[in-house]
């Protein structure tokens, strides 16, 4: 008897776990065994996050690989991982460190050994970094910081609905951590990108993100360029960081359930 094949959502920064469930939703219809735990400290619910920030506060990028790391250890199986944002990053870590049999990560936050730092994605990053002392806080958007950080690319309506929806205080720390990796060579944003044993990796970027901008996760898989592993990049060129959320997040998902099967990455194990 086969048994389903588990799928580990990854949040980022701004975003509740609960984002992902139409995707949940889609995963399981397809056979798959989806989850998404939220980030050490995280709430259950969105109100509950907004209500109590302290909770997520001064959680680092090693902190929350650790704690994802964890949830592995507990599975039956090693999962495939999907992670947008500084899941992402989260999710690369992991399959460089052999805890998953692949990786999708969505319009990742910027691994150590990335240089492009564009305008748009400091503009995106600047409601954290105008105070050092974020660095040990949660930090909340206003609904014109999101429009320009993740809904750019929608209508204002819908940016706005997302905003209501999804959107909580995040820590500041994976911030200052990641913009000091390329000056610290023990960086917790540092990935195993030469690791030739891993799972298939794909990189997702969305081609209007202000976020993490194309050059991003171009520039992302060239630091793979010495491993012989899998690493393959898409884009979508007219969507912003919300494709994972918005009223095109179907079309995501359907393209990485393409790609996993291309993989020999089906429902069943």
């Amino acid at each position: 008897m086969t048994e389903p094949t588990p799928v580990l959502f990854i949040h980022g920064l701004w975003l509740h776990s609960a984002s992902w469930q139409p995707w949940i939703d889609l995963f399981r219809h397809e056979g798959y065994d989806p989850s998404a735990p939220g980030w050490p400290g995280d709430p259950e619910s969105v109100e509950e996050a907004r209500q109590n920030p302290e909770s997520i506060a001064d959680h680092g990028i090693d902190d929350v690989v650790e704690h994802y790391a964890e949830v592995i250890r507990k599975m039956e199986a090693r999962p495939i991982l999907v992670g947008h944002s500084f899941g992402g990053m989260i999710a690369q870590k992991l399959l460089g460190q052999d805890l998953a049999v692949a990786a999708v990560a969505i319009d990742a936050a910027q691994i150590k050994g990335v240089l492009p730092v564009p305008l748009s994605a400091l503009r995106s990053t600047l409601p954290v970094f105008k105070n050092p002392a974020n660095r040990h806080r949660a930090v909340s958007l206003t609904a014109e910081q999101f429009r320009f950080a993740f809904g750019n690319a929608l209508s204002e309506e819908e940016s706005d609905a997302l905003f209501e929806q999804w959107t909580m205080p995040a820590p500041g720390k994976p911030l200052f951590e990641a913009a000091a990796a390329n000056f610290n060579p023990h960086s917790p944003a540092k990935v195993d990108t030469a690791n030739s044993g891993r799972g298939p990796l794909l990189l997702i970027s969305g081609g209007m993100d202000n976020t993490v901008p194309e050059t991003v996760t171009r520039a992302t898989l060239k630091q793979y360029r010495h491993s012989d592993a899998v690493t393959e990049f898409m884009t979508f060129p007219n969507r912003g960081h919300s494709l994972t959320i918005d009223g095109g997040w179907r079309e995501v998902a359907d393209q990485t359930l393409a790609w996993l099967r291309r993989q020999d990455l089906d429902a069943a194990r």
